[in-house]
């Protein structure tokens, strides 16, 4: 439940949101844009002199930086969020050499520096070769029988899924683990099991009969069949073509018992309490005690397995296909997942497929971009420090507390005024805002990392060493309380995020900052931008999701009956306006999937926009209405690559940022403003327009 497109924790101040591409046509319902014209940087609808606010309000609001903006080279979608990361980047760049040509810098700030200059560090790298895979793909070759097997598959699993906070449902490993409060057991944190084992983003792209699709498996098998020759991992082509035919094939095995993205975001199909004992009932073909007894989880007695399919399907799977099938798809993943750490030959053959053919990026970022990001992946919050203590001042924080109390309370109006709810459901709703944990900034304990071993001339080692690091943090977490002060995003990351087990908020330090938030700025531009962001996870404690848990975190129904429904009914109305954006003409944008996004886009607009005309009282005007839907539009401005834009309505939960803005057109003050009339193609008869919150 975040802001941003599939935003991950390991992708250094890099909000991966939502994408969108120009297009010549207008967003109405029932009306959708042609197929967007294949030249991205395209000015589109900016071009055209006539076009009104009502008409494409992204488009309008947008329209000279639509014009002027290129996607650089090394991405495949470039906006607001994109351009805040890179600026942020460069100055943590800065920070970190500081640091490590500065001998009067802390021993955590240097062990930054080091790992990001082992990174940097191509000659030795090169020099290595292929030398640090060695290993590890001798312990792979070692395995005798499928005991073995298990042991090493369940030795592969780490803590990098996060299926609520973070919408990170998969892994490449086999199965993925999430470590969080229980969901019927806030008091205490459970092991969460995940599917995994793909090396694609999802089952479609195994599944889907596309013509598009068909050609990115060829691609992903000769890319497996590369990665498996430059390891020196086969004989000769022939063999390695052989055996990427038998990874791939146990692949789409492996598809086939995924759950979609859309089960993936249903909590109530993720609840599902197995105790250890049960999963070899539940999922017979794999020795689960050894499993958990190499994935040191011996000793926890209970499990909640969010994808019950995969895990009956993937066990089945052990005992189903031999022995060197499974060896030869360890080892590729093995390969695929460290190749960023290996020489450039390594480097580039990922880059060829992930890159250029899954997402159709032209050039790879620069190498200190890459470093960055491996720095992040490692020591997140070690390098949150620094960036917070340089960039992010004690007075800014004090005016978003001040936004954050203000948007909550509007929130808390618009409870207390819907003539829909029972006073048991209402009460209990002001109960969550209530006890509202909002971090602002960074963290109010920050991590330790004074266990992870960092070499400066290891590159290779060191990404092993940070994985299992933190892989033993989140472990150690089964045998601590629940701390719902925790954050799930360093402060460094251009996102925000809604913790609905811990009833909590995150806004991390970066993305306080323009165009999010200008303290030199008119309220009313704070809160269309920064505000509608505050408000939007505000609400996700309120949506088809998050109104799920109760105010200490659990999964319970605390609505009334009849409350649900008519939630249920408004919240329907918002997937069928999604459901018919369709970007290009075999594919619309999911409304289903994305529902919980656009339900806190509506909300968290309304209730900024109301916070906002009170902060502004009579300053509050038709001017600075327009200046704050102006503002809330400009915050989304983005361009994208074809194949990003198509693999983000495939397998994200947020629809694309010209969409995001589109649902202006859901509130009354938006046509006041800008005059907007029957016959624009946003216009919605009042009727029609979905009203939640």
């Amino acid at each position: 439940m975040n802001i941003s497109w599939k935003p991950i924790k390991t992708a250094i101040a890099l909000a991966v949101c939502g994408t969108a591409l120009v297009t010549n046509g207008a967003v109405a319902s029932g009306q959708t844009p042609p197929a967007a014209k294949e030249d991205v940087n395209a000015a589109g609808p900016s071009a055209q002199a006539t076009l009104r606010p009502g008409d494409d309000f992204f488009a309008w609001a947008n329209k000279d930086w639509l014009a002027k903006t290129a996607i650089p080279e090394d991405r495949s979608r470039w906006g607001a969020m994109d351009n805040l990361a890179e600026d942020t980047n460069q100055r943590i760049v800065k920070l970190i050499e500081g640091a490590g040509n500065d001998k009067k810098a802390g021993p955590e700030a240097r062990k930054v520096a080091d790992y990001y200059n082992a990174y940097m560090d191509e000659s030795a790298i090169e020099a290595r070769g292929a030398a640090p895979l060695k290993p590890l793909l001798a312990q792979i070759g070692a395995i005798k029988d499928k005991a073995g097997l298990v042991r090493a598959l369940g030795a592969s699993v780490r803590a990098d899924v996060d299926p609520l906070n973070n919408t990170h449902f998969a892994t490449e490993n086999i199965f993925g683990v999430w470590i969080s409060p229980g969901l019927h057991d806030p008091a205490h944190n459970w092991p969460y099991l995940l599917q995994g084992g793909l090396g694609m983003p999802d089952r479609a792209y195994y599944l889907d009969n596309s013509e598009r699709m068909a050609g990115l498996r060829t691609q992903y098998q000769k890319h497996i069949a590369a990665m498996l020759k430059l390891a020196g991992y086969t004989q000769n082509d022939a063999d390695a073509d052989a055996r990427a035919a038998k990874i791939f094939a146990l692949e789409v095995d492996i598809a086939n018992t995924h759950g979609t993205r859309a089960d993936s975001a249903d909590v109530l199909k993720a609840d599902n309490t197995w105790t250890r004992k049960e999963f070899a009932a539940n999922a017979p073909g794999l020795d689960w005690d050894a499993f958990f007894k190499a994935a040191r989880l011996g000793d926890q007695d209970k499990f909640i397995v969010w994808h019950p399919s995969a895990v009956k399907g993937e066990a089945a799977l052990v005992d189903k296909i031999d022995l060197a099938t499974w060896k030869d798809y360890l080892a590729f993943h093995t390969i695929n997942r460290m190749a960023n750490v290996l020489p450039k030959a390594f480097v580039d053959q990922r880059f060829a497929f992930y890159g250029k053919a899954l997402s159709g990026t032209p050039q790879q970022s620069m190498r200190w971009k890459r470093a960055l990001g491996a720095t992040n992946e490692a020591m997140d919050e070690a390098v949150g420090k620094l960036y917070v203590a340089k960039y992010f001042p004690a007075e800014n924080k004090a005016q978003l507390q001040k936004m954050v109390a203000n948007i909550v309370a509007a929130f808390g109006k618009r409870v207390d005024k819907l003539d829909w709810m029972a006073p048991a459901t209402r009460a209990q709703a002001k109960e969550k805002l209530k006890t509202l944990y909002v971090g602002v900034g960074y963290p109010d304990r920050w991590k330790s990392y004074a266990g992870l071993k960092v070499d400066p001339k290891d590159a290779f080692g060191n990404a092993l060493r940070a994985e299992a690091f933190h892989t033993d943090q989140e472990f150690a977490k089964l045998h601590a309380k629940p701390d719902r002060t925790d954050w799930s995003m360093p402060p460094q990351l251009v996102n925000a995020v809604n913790l609905p087990l811990q009833n909590a908020l995150n806004f991390p330090a970066a993305i306080l900052q323009p165009p999010f938030f200008d303290p030199k700025a008119p309220d009313a531009v704070n809160y269309g931008a920064i505000g509608a962001i505050i408000g939007h996870e505000i609400s996700h404690s309120f949506d088809d999701q998050g109104s799920q848990f109760d105010a200490q975190g659990r999964l319970r129904d605390w609505w009334t009956k009849e409350d649900m429904e008519h939630f249920k009914a408004a919240s329907q109305k918002l997937v069928e306006q999604y459901n018919a954006y369709k970007p290009y003409p075999d594919l619309a944008v999911n409304g289903q999937l994305t529902l919980s996004e656009n339900l806190a886009d509506l909300a968290g607009l309304e209730a900024a926009y109301d916070a906002y005309r009170v902060a502004g009282g009579k300053n509050a005007t038709a001017e600075s209405d327009r200046q704050f839907f102006t503002g809330y539009a400009q915050s989304w401005r983005t361009k994208a690559r074809e194949a990003a834009e198509r693999r983000g309505i495939l397998t994200d939960g947020h629809a694309p940022p010209q969409y995001r803005t589109a649902t202006v057109r859901n509130l009354d003050a938006w046509y006041k403003a800008f005059d907007v009339q029957p016959g624009q193609a946003l216009y919605l008869p009042p009727d029609e327009r979905v009203r939640v919150w």
